[in-house]
Protein backbone atom coordinates (compact mmCIF):
# COMPACT_ATOMS: atom_id res chain seq x y z
CA UNK A 1 0.00 0.00 0.00
CA UNK A 2 1.31 3.45 -1.02
CA UNK A 3 1.91 5.60 1.85
CA UNK A 4 -0.36 8.77 1.80
CA UNK A 5 1.09 11.73 2.08
CA UNK A 6 0.65 15.97 1.78
CA UNK A 7 1.52 17.14 -1.92
CA UNK A 8 0.08 13.53 -3.17
CA UNK A 9 -2.98 13.52 -5.27
CA UNK A 10 -6.03 11.84 -3.42
CA UNK A 11 -7.10 8.25 -4.00
CA UNK A 12 -10.55 8.94 -5.58
CA UNK A 13 -13.77 7.04 -4.14
CA UNK A 14 -17.31 6.81 -4.02
CA UNK A 15 -19.54 5.84 -0.75
CA UNK A 16 -22.98 6.44 0.18
CA UNK A 17 -23.72 8.80 3.22
CA UNK A 18 -26.47 8.35 5.49
CA UNK A 19 -29.44 8.63 3.52
CA UNK A 20 -28.11 6.75 0.61
CA UNK A 21 -26.90 8.95 -1.65
CA UNK A 22 -23.52 7.98 -3.70
CA UNK A 23 -21.23 10.97 -3.38
CA UNK A 24 -17.44 10.66 -5.48
CA UNK A 25 -14.81 12.56 -4.26
CA UNK A 26 -14.02 13.73 -8.32
CA UNK A 27 -17.35 15.46 -8.06
CA UNK A 28 -15.48 18.15 -6.31
CA UNK A 29 -12.67 18.98 -7.94
CA UNK A 30 -12.03 22.44 -9.51
CA UNK A 31 -15.47 23.24 -6.74
CA UNK A 32 -14.48 22.64 -3.25
CA UNK A 33 -12.12 21.99 -0.87
CA UNK A 34 -12.86 18.16 0.72
CA UNK A 35 -12.13 17.37 4.28
CA UNK A 36 -12.42 13.87 5.40
CA UNK A 37 -12.64 12.70 8.86
CA UNK A 38 -12.24 9.09 9.52
CA UNK A 39 -13.40 8.54 13.21
CA UNK A 40 -13.78 5.35 15.01
CA UNK A 41 -17.70 5.27 16.14
CA UNK A 42 -20.96 7.04 16.19
CA UNK A 43 -21.98 8.37 19.32
CA UNK A 44 -18.38 7.67 21.45
CA UNK A 45 -17.17 10.45 23.19
CA UNK A 46 -13.89 11.58 21.31
CA UNK A 47 -16.00 11.35 18.13
CA UNK A 48 -19.17 13.26 19.18
CA UNK A 49 -16.16 16.18 20.48
CA UNK A 50 -14.52 16.24 17.53
CA UNK A 51 -17.12 16.37 15.08
CA UNK A 52 -19.40 18.77 16.90
CA UNK A 53 -16.59 21.28 17.34
CA UNK A 54 -16.95 21.18 13.37
CA UNK A 55 -20.38 21.97 13.51
CA UNK A 56 -20.23 24.48 16.00
CA UNK A 57 -17.58 26.34 13.59
CA UNK A 58 -19.42 25.81 10.62
CA UNK A 59 -19.77 29.11 9.31
CA UNK A 60 -15.66 29.24 9.32
CA UNK A 61 -15.87 25.98 7.03
CA UNK A 62 -18.04 27.40 4.63
CA UNK A 63 -16.01 30.22 3.97
CA UNK A 64 -13.21 28.49 3.35
CA UNK A 65 -15.10 27.10 0.65
CA UNK A 66 -14.69 23.02 2.30
CA UNK A 67 -17.01 20.14 2.05
CA UNK A 68 -16.77 18.27 5.12
CA UNK A 69 -17.37 14.34 5.46
CA UNK A 70 -17.55 12.16 8.64
CA UNK A 71 -16.18 8.35 7.31
CA UNK A 72 -16.37 5.39 9.49
CA UNK A 73 -17.69 1.52 9.09
CA UNK A 74 -21.06 2.01 10.79
CA UNK A 75 -24.36 1.62 8.83
CA UNK A 76 -26.61 4.47 7.65
CA UNK A 77 -28.91 3.63 10.29
CA UNK A 78 -26.05 4.58 12.81
CA UNK A 79 -25.16 7.60 11.04
CA UNK A 80 -29.05 8.99 10.47
CA UNK A 81 -29.05 8.79 14.66
CA UNK A 82 -25.85 10.08 15.30
CA UNK A 83 -26.36 13.18 12.42
CA UNK A 84 -29.57 13.90 13.89
CA UNK A 85 -28.65 13.79 17.79
CA UNK A 86 -25.77 16.19 17.63
CA UNK A 87 -27.04 18.10 14.18
CA UNK A 88 -24.52 17.59 11.67
CA UNK A 89 -25.02 20.03 8.87
CA UNK A 90 -22.09 17.45 6.87
CA UNK A 91 -22.84 14.04 5.58
CA UNK A 92 -21.45 10.56 7.27
CA UNK A 93 -20.27 8.04 4.88
CA UNK A 94 -20.62 4.64 5.23
CA UNK A 95 -17.31 2.42 4.48
CA UNK A 96 -18.90 -0.73 5.59
CA UNK A 97 -15.57 -3.20 4.16
CA UNK A 98 -13.10 -0.38 5.40
CA UNK A 99 -12.19 0.11 1.84
CA UNK A 100 -11.86 3.77 1.82
CA UNK A 101 -10.61 4.18 5.59
CA UNK A 102 -7.73 1.48 4.25
CA UNK A 103 -6.87 3.90 1.00
CA UNK A 104 -6.60 6.87 3.53
CA UNK A 105 -4.24 4.53 5.94
CA UNK A 106 -6.74 5.01 8.47
CA UNK A 107 -7.10 1.76 9.90
CA UNK A 108 -5.29 0.24 13.21
CA UNK A 109 -5.42 -3.48 13.75
CA UNK A 110 -5.87 -4.82 17.34
CA UNK A 111 -5.22 -8.32 17.15
CA UNK A 112 -7.54 -9.51 14.09
CA UNK A 113 -9.90 -6.45 14.91
CA UNK A 114 -9.25 -3.54 12.63
CA UNK A 115 -10.85 -0.40 13.85
CA UNK A 116 -10.35 3.33 12.71
CA UNK A 117 -7.51 5.28 13.30
CA UNK A 118 -8.74 8.68 13.82
CA UNK A 119 -7.37 10.79 10.57
CA UNK A 120 -7.98 13.99 8.84
CA UNK A 121 -7.21 14.79 5.41
CA UNK A 122 -7.52 18.11 4.07
CA UNK A 123 -8.11 18.05 0.00
CA UNK A 124 -7.75 20.96 -2.14
CA UNK A 125 -9.32 22.01 -5.08
CA UNK A 126 -7.02 20.28 -7.61
CA UNK A 127 -7.44 16.85 -5.64
CA UNK A 128 -3.76 17.51 -3.72
CA UNK A 129 -3.43 16.15 -0.19
CA UNK A 130 -2.89 19.76 1.60
CA UNK A 131 -3.28 18.37 5.00
CA UNK A 132 -3.18 15.21 6.71
CA UNK A 133 -3.40 14.26 10.27
CA UNK A 134 -3.59 11.58 13.27
CA UNK A 135 -5.90 12.66 16.25
CA UNK A 136 -7.93 15.38 16.54
CA UNK A 137 -6.63 18.56 15.36
CA UNK A 138 -7.46 21.89 16.26
CA UNK A 139 -10.22 23.85 13.33
CA UNK A 140 -7.88 26.67 13.37
CA UNK A 141 -4.88 24.56 12.50
CA UNK A 142 -6.69 22.91 9.58
CA UNK A 143 -8.33 26.08 8.47
CA UNK A 144 -4.98 27.94 8.64
CA UNK A 145 -3.82 25.54 5.70
CA UNK A 146 -6.81 26.32 3.57
CA UNK A 147 -6.49 29.81 3.62
CA UNK A 148 -2.75 29.83 2.61
CA UNK A 149 -3.63 27.83 -0.39
CA UNK A 150 -6.75 29.82 -1.60
CA UNK A 151 -3.92 33.01 -1.73
CA UNK A 152 -1.83 31.39 -2.95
Amino acid sequence: MKVLATDMRAPNFTLQDECGASINLSAFYEKKNVLLIFYPGDMTPGCTMQLCAIRDEWPKFIDANIAVFGINHADAESHKIFKGKYKFPFPLFVDKAKKVSRTYDAIRKLGKLETIKRTVVGIDKTGTIVYLKRGMPKNADILKVFKARNRG
